[in-house]
C-alpha cells in the first residue's frame, strides 16, 4: 500500500442549507480521528482549519498529550496524537503530501450523500487506485465536504449507507468505518 493520509476538513464544509462555512474544532474529533488513524497505519492526519485560533488549540491539544501530563498519563494517546498535525488549508494537506511522498496525491473526498451528478467509487475500487499512489482521504465536519472539495477530488467514496432515509453519523464514526473498509482486515 502507499502513502496514505486523513484530513479532518473544518473548511470549506457546508452547513444545513448548503451554505460554505468553516465549523469549529472538537477536541473528541482531533482525538478520535488520531486513534482510528493509528490503528489503520495511516501515515499522517491534518486537522484542516483556516482560523489560526483553532489551529493554537489543536496545538495546545497535540502539546499535551504529547509532552504534557497527558503523554505520561495514556502514553497510547501520545502515540496517536504524534501522526496529527493542524493546517490551515486543504491545499496546505496536499503540499505536505508532495512534501513527504515526492508526488501529489489522490485525492479521495467522503460524505453521507454525493453531491446530484457525482457517481462515487466503491471501496474495493478506492483501495487498489490508493495502492499505487499516496493518497489523501477527507472527512468532512458539519454537513460534510462543500461542492467544491468534492468537486476537486479524484475519487469520491461511496456512502457507508446509500439511500438510507437516516445518514448522519459524527465524522468520527464515519472516520472509523471508512477506513477500516479501505485497510481492515477483509476475513473479518
Amino acid at each position: 500500500m502507499s502513502a496514505v493520509y486523513v484530513a479532518l476538513v473544518h473548511h470549506p464544509v457546508r452547513d444545513r442549507a448548503g451554505d460554505t462555512i468553516t465549523t469549529a474544532v472538537t477536541n473528541l474529533d482531533v482525538h478520535d480521528l488520531a486513534r482510528s488513524a493509528r490503528t489503520y497505519d495511516v501515515d499522517g492526519y491534518f486537522v484542516v482549519v483556516p482560523l489560526e485560533v483553532q489551529r493554537q488549540l489543536v496545538q495546545r491539544i497535540l502539546d499535551h498529550w504529547r509532552e504534557g501530563a497527558g503523554a505520561r498519563r495514556v502514553p497510547e494517546r501520545s502515540e496517536a496524537l504524534r501522526i496529527c498535525e493542524p493546517l490551515a488549508s486543504l491545499e496546505d494537506a496536499r503540499e505536505a503530501v508532495v512534501a513527504r511522498e515526492g508526488r501529489a496525491p489522490l485525492v479521495v473526498a467522503t460524505g453521507a450523500r454525493p453531491p446530484a451528478g457525482v457517481e462515487p467509487t466503491g471501496y474495493a475500487e478506492a483501495r487498489a487506485r490508493m495502492a499505487e499512489e499516496p493518497s489523501l482521504v477527507l472527512f468532512g465536519t458539519g454537513h460534510g465536504l462543500a461542492r467544491s472539495v468534492v468537486d476537486a477530488a479524484d475519487l469520491v467514496l461511496a456512502p457507508i449507507r446509500p439511500g438510507a432515509s437516516y445518514n448522519h453519523l459524527s465524522v468520527r464514526a464515519a472516520a472509523a468505518i471508512t477506513l477500516d473498509r479501505l485497510f481492515g482486515d477483509e476475513r473479518a
